[in-house]
């Protein structure tokens, strides 16, 4: 943790910004494995341009942090002012007309109150500084990745078999769950969309019953050892309609050539382009109707982000999603997503393969 600190120190010094500011609970855990969260109640970790680090919180978190191994720990007691010991590392680090960055989900109530407490200080957006050290993945990091992956996987190979005609999206969603927690991951999200509903990239789970014919998208992924897997599976009810197998095999074509576009040096939007053209040239172009990925960690979405105009090179150990989908309206969707590392010699998977065809469940 304390390399991270260093390498956050030297971007920050090397961007002119005097320090950084974190409240979010995965940028803290990411810099110094201390995944709190302040709720309403003030709390930051700050890091400056010279490598120092200290931590603002409610008394009530200082032993966790302590057990973390943050040494510089300044507690403060429901009733007293936070923005005074804000205000005490302000004179210590000479901040009062300094540049400072904050993480992207800081609360508008706490950056409002450290405005107003150093009305001199210009405060920007640094969730980008600190992401320059998130998306490159270490061999340890992605390790932890496939360890989530194997879990979806798993999840998937247990549970498809199960679905049937006259169960309900939530059932199914529970029943998803319920694997990922018996095979020791933390559910973090669930996208169970049948029929008309498929064709919702981010369909809200309900208790639509799913019916003969339907296809069914299953998007989820669970945290392991603060790290995510996130896979999408469709297969259909019953039975398979021609057109559902002929989309399926573009959006399949799609995947395969957006992996195959992975390697290190390779803009992103290339990479969304090579799974962009396979849709468009089966004419479903319209129908893809988000990007090609995202970038993935301890965030279940972060950089790099693989769509059209991210023209920064793909390095080794930057992990994302490749996720094409073909969303017809009032019929169905389907979408196909694993993912992926950049390897020195392309993509390396975080995924089993996905069926080469589409399946029948129920």
């Amino acid at each position: 943790m304390q390399d991270r600190i260093a390498r956050l120190a030297a971007t920050l010094a090397e961007e002119g910004v005097d320090a950084f500011l974190a409240s979010d609970p995965i940028t803290m855990g990411y810099l110094h494995d201390f995944h709190e969260d302040g709720h309403e109640r003030f709390l930051t970790l700050a890091v400056s341009a010279s490598g120092e680090c200290e931590l603002i919180c409610p008394a009530l978190t200082a032993n966790q942090a302590e057990r973390v191994g943050i040494r510089n720990i300044r507690p403060w007691r429901d009733g007293e002012n936070p923005l005074a010991l804000f205000q005490y590392l302000a004179d210590r680090w000479s901040l009062k007309a300094g540049i400072l960055a904050v993480d992207d989900d800081m609360s508008a109530r706490m950056l409002l109150q450290m405005q107003e407490a150093l009305p001199a200080a210009l405060f920007k957006p640094g969730q980008s500084l600190v992401g320059r050290l998130m998306r490159q993945k270490s061999d340890e990091e992605i390790a932890l990745l496939k360890e989530a992956g194997r879990i979806a996987d798993e999840t998937f190979l247990a549970v498809h078999p199960q679905i049937r005609s006259g169960m309900s999206e939530v059932q199914v969603q529970e029943m998803l769950e319920s694997e990922m927690r018996r095979r020791g991951g933390q559910p973090e999200f669930c996208i169970v969309a049948a029929g008309p509903g498929s064709a919702e990239p981010h369909h809200m789970n309900d208790e639509t019953l799913l019916k003969e014919g339907d296809v069914l998208i299953l998007d989820f992924g669970c945290r392991r050892s603060n790290y995510i897997s996130d896979i999408t599976r469709t297969v259909a009810v019953g039975h398979v309609t021609d057109k559902a197998r002929e989309v399926y095999q573009v959006v399949l074509t799609a995947h395969k050539a957006g992996r195959a576009a992975v390697r290190p040096g390779v803009a992103p939007e290339a990479v969304d382009a090579a799974a962009r053209k396979v849709i468009e040239d089966a004419g479903y172009g319209k129908h893809f109707v988000h990007r090609t990925g995202h970038g993935v960690g301890m965030r279940v979405h972060e950089e790099p982000y693989i769509v059209a105009g991210n023209a920064e090179p793909l390095q080794v150990g930057e992990c994302f999603s490749v996720e094409p989908g073909i969303y017809l309206p009032g019929e169905f969707g389907i979408r196909i997503e694993n993912l992926v590392a950049c390897g020195a010699d392309g993509e390396i998977s975080l995924n089993a393969e996905p069926p080469d065809d589409l399946i029948v469940v129920g």
